[in-house]
């Protein structure tokens, strides 16, 4: 895993408030998710510019905090989260993702998923038998168990956070816009 980065510098361009924006909608869903602890489901958000929210659902303001208002105030790419409940049960994360879709209102998503990956090569050892090879992946003693929380905005950026369970601390958490590729085309496949 690359070491933690920092979120791009605020800037003044539309293109970089909103990855500004991401990433702080990114690195916000990847700590209220780590607050709940490991061994979590997959989780899905709706990710809206608060500004616009705010005009056409007025009442939205009394749910936020007073920090998050005047944020959006100053910046009309600032995001709001809004975790998916009921989401449709499937058998696998791609299939998940397959069969969502957002109505125009929403301007991104973000998902959270937890893996467990191994160093490049050790892959190569593992049986060819599905279950034997998950039984020796979950016994290998180089495992990593990693929570991914990834973003997207509609037609714009991506911003990818990583936290480590052997690392399982807010600040070791590893940031970019392209750390996880597939999981960001799947993501951003849903906004199609």
């Amino acid at each position: 895993m690359s070491t933690p980065s920092t979120p791009p510098e605020p800037a003044s361009s539309p293109e970089d408030r909103a990855t500004r924006a991401l990433a702080d909608a990114v690195r916000e869903i990847e700590h209220h998710v780590a607050a709940a602890g490991w061994d979590a489901p997959v989780r899905v958000f709706a990710l809206v510019r608060t500004q616009a929210a705010l005009a056409a659902e007025p009442g939205l303001a009394e749910q936020l905090a007073p920090e998050v208002l005047e944020a959006a105030r100053a910046d009309d790419q600032h995001l709001t989260s809004v975790e998916q409940e009921g989401v449709p049960a499937a058998e696998d994360l791609e299939r998940l993702l397959g069969g969502l879709s957002w109505p125009a209102t929403v301007d991104g998503a973000a998902v959270t998923v937890e893996r467990v990956v191994l160093p490049p090569g050790a892959e190569e050892d593992l049986p060819s038998d599905p279950d034997a090879a998950l039984a020796a992946l979950l016994a290998h003693p180089q495992r990593q168990d990693v929570r991914l929380a990834v973003g997207v905005l509609r037609g714009g950026p991506a911003w990818c956070a990583v936290r480590t369970r052997a690392h399982d601390a807010d600040d070791a958490v590893g940031q970019g816009p392209d750390l996880v590729p597939g999981l960001v085309e799947a993501v951003r496949a849903t906004l199609l």
